[in-house]
């Protein structure tokens, strides 16, 4: 065992968010057709009555399939793996870089030969909100490309542009949110991405500390977790962060799909904004509170967690699997690095 644990302590930052980030995408592409479900029934809706089609994960993922094959339930695949990949990259990089310090210093605080304690659940929470945020601020361009990609074009949009040619590319899709939000669109979200830090906060922060609780009561010396104990506890981690940082989870991918514009023109009594031609003249992009408080005054407080129970599934099961392959992939990412430095060192010869 020691012999095992003892290449992934090596791991430098760079290595650690390497690993992060092919789990991620692991993760991610397994359960990928229920993302899109997800993003879908939080980009929906209800009409002024507060009523709406059947938003049940099943129910969107039978509509896709019929309307759009299989190619709809991989819209915005290459996106989304790209988002995922630079987040994940992002965050466990700088949660590695972080974390690493401040126990540095810490332990640079002690006298020679003490053991340093487990951090405490404030600390967690503190350098994983921290490493979001510096994660977000680098990568949510990617992550509006993907939300328009997976969502589609409002069915209004469609029969507009039914006599034009519409590119929904990666690059099609930055140009139009240029063209209609201007340059700082690619940031549409940063916001509520910015509150949204603390769901992995929450979600690492409980995973770490109920882990050294479960290692602490078996008296294993060892760090690892069994399989189907890291997938239970993973889960559980998830699934509290999530439930608490829900509405403004729903808000974000509103805010950044194509009907944000839309919707607010309609709430408005105004006609709804040109393709691709500027949308705000004479105003602003619609916000997180406005969205949230639209959505109170139509639907009530159940309106704040339409699709949660879609959002719970897929972030779990996509969590418990990063959870579960990240050891293995963090093995990978050092023999990866270690091919890397011997095929560095022959140049150099």
């Amino acid at each position: 065992m020691p012999a095992q644990s003892k290449p992934v302590q090596q791991l430098t930052p760079f290595g650690a968010a390497l690993a992060g980030a092919l789990g991620g995408c692991f993760s991610t592409a397994v359960v990928y057709p229920l993302d899109v479900a997800k993003t879908r029934i939080q980009a929906l809706p209800a009409d002024s009555k507060g009523k709406g089609k059947d938003l049940s994960m099943t129910s969107v993922l039978l509509r896709v399939y019929k309307q759009e094959g299989i190619a709809g339930l991989y819209r915005g695949f290459g996106a989304t793996m790209l988002n995922t990949f630079s987040m994940q990259y992002a965050y466990f990089f700088f949660y590695s870089l972080v974390r690493s310090s401040y126990i540095k210093r810490l332990t640079s605080k002690l006298p020679p030969g003490s053991k340093l304690p487990p951090l405490s659940t404030a600390a967690e929470l503190l350098l994983g909100a921290l490493a979001g945020a510096l994660a977000q601020i680098f990568t949510i361009p990617v992550s509006v490309i993907a939300t328009r990609q997976q969502v589609g074009r409002p069915e209004g949009s469609k029969k507009a542009s039914s006599d034009e040619k519409v590119d929904d590319s990666f690059m099609g899709v930055a140009r139009e949110i240029v063209e209609e939000e201007g340059v700082t669109g690619l940031w549409l979200g940063i916001k509520p991405g910015l509150v949204l830090t603390v769901n992995p906060a929450i979600t690492y922060g409980a995973f770490e500390r109920v882990k050294s609780l479960v290692l602490l009561a078996k008296g294993n010396t060892s760090t690892k977790l069994g399989p189907w104990l890291t997938f239970v506890i993973g889960a559980l981690s998830k699934t509290l962060a999530t439930i608490v940082t829900y509405p403004y989870i729903m808000a974000k991918v509103r805010i950044q799909a194509r009907s944000a514009d839309i919707e607010d023109a309609l709430e408005h009594n105004e006609k709804p904004p040109p393709a691709h031609k500027y949308h705000h003249k004479n105003g602003k992009h619609v916000g997180a509170l406005d969205i949230l408080a639209r959505v109170w005054k139509r639907e009530g407080f159940t309106g704040w967690y339409q699709g949660m129970e879609a959002q719970i599934t897929k972030a779990v099961l996509s969590q418990a699997l990063l959870f579960m392959s990240k050891e293995q992939f963090e093995h990978w990412a050092l023999a990866i690095m270690i091919f890397a430095a011997r095929i560095s060192s022959r140049r150099t010869i």
